[in-house]
């Protein structure tokens, strides 16, 4: 059963994972077992890998492949989100490219080139999923847009309309002038910029005063309707109820008086533009204030805008600033920095716009959502977030879902006149028909006296229902999956979205189930490079993902992430890793398996001491293990699961374990021995198998002739029993003498061929138990334990305990005396000014806590070099 050659990482990963699919172990039903159930957070439909992505799924697929060998029923559950702005924006390029104008298309006509798209598009990054080993139940596939959860959207809509959650109103809010769409708040990034103050003098009608305002906006003053002062402000005490006149427009505004305008800032004088700044909006409403919107949908000028009309608002800034200087208005200009609000998904710089949309009151749906946090009936992981959650719980705003968009699910409102109270919501347009019959009481409506209303909801609308959607539980709310896999367990996802998903989804979990969505949210961090850059295509430091797995193999990478990723704490990615991953760990594995597989197997040989008792050690080892990664599985430190992981089966089996029990050259193995190192390796496969789901397959497979039902993605994770610490403690010792004996034979040429003798002065009272073990690994031909100093005898310590070798004939005394003397010399002198150093009260006192601990170290290590040395001496003089 010897494997062959070099790792074929790419032939083995395709083998395995097409025989997982074949037999269909990734796939989940309803059965007597316990659920263990992940909802994959759905990447964008037209996405494709990235490190974010990468880092994201092999956690996920960690802990699936962990719960599938704990015995749990585990599912978890794939798909993708329609992202409204993301894919109309790709298709309208598209279109663009092929000469089509969007505009000149039906609703309909677009919506067949958008399905075209996401048939062509969609789903690719699933596809690529499956090369890093992902192992999604495939058959539940899901889509936003797929008919059953379109429906539950629809008929959440309706739910919460009728229960007077879901509103329209005429409201400030977040237009994206380059996807033409209104945003949320969460939508808006705010980043600070440094832009300017403009100083403009508007004069005062009958009069040759003029007021100075300072604005950061002087493209917005053909949308001014109101100049306002502070009525404290004795400065302005002459011009109350007088008006002023806006230059260039030329249209004469009032001067109002409210205590809201802050005297210090700028003049003390404010310019009110009521259509485009939501506390100006505020004013306007309190005083009664014309609204002129100036914008266009795209951010160009209107007709409002004079001759301007038809030119972008930034364009006309730099020459609007030109005009009013030759006007005479512009008095100065300042650097002023400001926090401006940015698109979060197309980077646009946002334009307040009075518009009618559609609401979602959140202040009450927020209460159980945010009790179920801070009680921890759903635990973040970090804690640090959930401040971060609770202020925004408790500081919520009712959310705006409607999108002037084609592409998504179009909003069921159904409008059978011009008013703005026309309307009706219903799930079809038939039952729309008779609402409106009894709102209106006009019995000869048709279906064509009414129009839906063009917009589509937000996508996030879609994807807050994703946990019981994918199991159709908003259709079906008793049906037996939602039942069983509902709600699910963990929820692996990134901090950027805690607020536009991982919270509403627990407000719908909470309304509609009375019920957590999920038990456990892992914040991952942000994927960075080695300069603590955030990968991005823009910076071209982000790798491709498929690229990586092609060179690394998906087991190298996925050890390589994982390497560097505790929770919540951003992962400074290094190609390197991958490197690390495959060579130091899955290569081990590998070559490991080369070596015991090679070992011819005597049934007539009795089992040695040596392998007995390290046979021993290593399970007691392992054991601790176990329980050390039930801890850090239990805490969702992942990368602390590897880590054990990564050092048990590479140091712990492969350089100590096979060492201990490999037979002599061109000589069989015990049979007793072999079969304990065999099932050995596949309990070390099965706690691998979460991370290097490849590599461990195919070794598992190798090791015997397995049925379906034996393989390993399906075995039983192995059981705690007890650890034995003593052994672990007394093994320790013992390798710390293995180290010493090497480190004699390489420091004075004995070859490690050549059988030595070796005397211990057992001052440290150390077990026996393994000797046998010391004699193997040191080559030792007799082991004897002696009351007094060796005299002619290289000697090391450990502890208090000295061991004593022989002096062979390739050893020249008076030189290692010499050699000796002058290291002793050179060590207490370095001795000497450490200690003079920590004599040092100014020092002591003022040094870091952890400067003092390393030089206390250097003394202590310095002692025990000394006493050493003057062991060896004292042997050979």
């Amino acid at each position: 059963m010897a494997l062959a050659g070099k790792y074929d990482a790419k032939s083995v990963e395709e083998k395995w994972y097409n025989y997982w699919m074949e037999n269909n172990y990734f796939h989940s039903e309803v059965d007597e077992r316990e659920a263990y159930t992940i909802v994959i957070p759905p990447p964008n439909v037209t996405g494709v890998l990235h490190m974010g992505h990468m880092l994201n799924n092999t956690i996920q697929d960690v802990l699936i492949r962990r719960a599938r060998l704990k015995g749990y029923n585990a599912c978890w559950v794939p798909g993708t989100d329609h992202a409204s702005i993301a894919t109309e924006a790709k298709v309208v390029a598209k279109l663009k490219e092929q000469g089509i104008n969007k505009n000149d298309l039906t609703r309909e006509e677009f919506l067949e080139h958008a399905w075209e798209w996401t048939h062509k598009h969609g789903g690719i990054i699933l596809e690529q999923l499956k090369k890093l080993g992902a192992s999604c139940d495939w058959e539940r596939t899901a889509f936003t847009m797929d008919d059953n959860l379109s429906q539950s959207v629809i008929k959440v809509f309706v739910d919460l309309f009728n229960k007077g959650l879901i509103y329209r109103g005429y409201r400030m809010v977040n237009w994206d002038p380059e996807a033409k769409t209104t945003l949320s708040d969460e939508e808006v990034i705010y980043e600070e910029k440094q832009g300017n103050l403009y100083y403009l003098n508007y004069k005062i009608e009958g009069s040759d005063d003029v007021l100075t305002i300072a604005t950061t906006r002087p493209e917005t003053i053909m949308g001014d309707t109101a100049i306002c002062i502070n009525p404290n402000d004795e400065r302005f005490t002459h011009l109350k109820g007088k008006k002023a006149i806006v230059p260039i427009a030329n249209r004469t505004i009032p001067i109002i008086e409210d205590e809201y305008v802050d005297m210090e800032f700028g003049t003390g004088c404010l310019k009110v533009t009521p259509a485009h700044d939501q506390n100006d909006k505020v004013l306007g409403d309190k005083h009664s204030l014309e609204v002129i919107d100036i914008f266009n949908d795209d951010a160009t000028l209107n007709s409002f805008g004079l001759h301007y009309e038809g030119k972008d608002r930034f364009v006309v800034r730099k020459e609007i600033v030109k005009e009013l200087e030759q006007l005479g208005v512009l008095e100065k200009v300042e650097t002023h920095l400001n926090k401006v609000g940015t698109s979060e998904r197309t980077k646009a710089v946002i334009e307040p716009k009075l518009s009618d949309q559609w609401f979602l009151k959140m202040e009450g749906l927020a209460k159980p959502a945010l009790d179920a946090v801070l009680n921890k009936d759903v635990n973040l992981v970090p804690e640090k977030f959930i401040n971060t959650y609770r202020h925004w719980m408790e500081n919520v705003r009712d959310w705006n879902i409607s999108r002037q968009l084609w592409w998504g699910h179009q909003i069921p409102a159904y409008f059978y006149g011009y008013g703005k109270e026309d309307f009706v919501v219903a799930e079809t347009k038939q039952e729309a028909l008779v609402l409106a019959k009894e709102k209106t009481g006009n019995t000869g409506l048709t279906e064509d006296d009414l129009q839906q209303d063009p917009d589509a909801l937000d996508t996030w609308f879609s994807s807050w229902l994703w946990p019981m959607s994918v199991f159709n539980g908003i259709l079906e709310p008793e049906n037996e999956e939602i039942n069983y896999y509902y709600p699910t367990n963990d929820l692996v996802t990134g901090p950027d979205i805690i607020f536009f998903w991982v919270a509403r989804m627990i407000v719908a979990g909470y309304h509609y189930k009375e019920q957590k969505p999920f038990s456990n949210v892992y914040f991952t961090g942000i994927v960075r490079d080695k300069q603590r850059r955030k990968m991005s295509k823009q910076l071209g430091n982000s790798p491709d993902a498929l690229k990586l797995i092609d060179e690394y193999g998906a087991d190298g990478v996925r050890v390589g992430l994982l390497l560097s990723a505790p929770a919540g704490n951003d992962l400074m990615f290094d190609e390197d890793l991958c490197d690390q991953g495959r060579k130091s760990f899955v290569n081990k594995i590998y070559s490991s398996f080369n070596l015991v597989s090679g070992w011819e197997v005597d049934s007539s040989i009795e089992q040695p001491e040596a392998s007995k008792v390290a046979i021993q050690w290593y399970k007691s080892k392992f054991q601790k293990a176990l329980v050390e990664l039930e801890d850090a599985y239990t805490k969702y430190r992942i990368s602390d699961a590897l880590m054990i992981t990564y050092k048990l089966i590479r140091d712990d089996f492969s350089s100590w374990l096979l060492e201990m029990v490999k037979p002599a050259y061109q000589s069989p193995i015990d049979a007793k021995t072999y079969k304990e190192i065999i099932e050995i390796f596949e309990d070390n496969l099965k706690i691998s198998h979460p991370f290097v789901p490849f590599i461990s397959e195919e070794i598992w497979q190798q090791i015997a002739d397995r049925t379906k039902e034996e393989a390993l993605i399906v075995s039983s994770w192995p059981i705690i029993t007890s650890v034995d610490e003593e052994l672990i403690a007394a093994f320790d010792f013992a390798s710390d003498v293995i180290s010493g004996i090497r480190t004699i034979r390489k420091e004075k040429n004995i070859s490690f061929k050549e059988t030595i003798e070796l005397s211990v002065l057992n001052s440290e009272n150390s077990t026996k138990t393994f000797d046998s073990v010391i004699s193997k690994l040191g080559n030792i031909e007799a082991l004897s334990y002696v009351d007094a100093k060796v005299d002619g005898a290289l000697s090391f310590r450990v502890k208090s305990n000295e061991y004593f070798i022989p002096i062979s004939g390739a050893v020249n005394v008076e030189d290692e005396i010499k050699k000796l003397t002058e290291e002793l010399a050179y060590t207490e002198g370095f001795l000497k000014s450490v200690q003079k150093k920590l004599q040092n009260e100014r020092f002591v006192n003022n040094a870091p806590e952890k400067v003092i601990a390393n030089e206390r170290k250097k003394e202590a290590d310095a002692e025990a070099k000394i006493a050493t040395l003057k062991a060896s001496l004292s042997g050979l003089q």
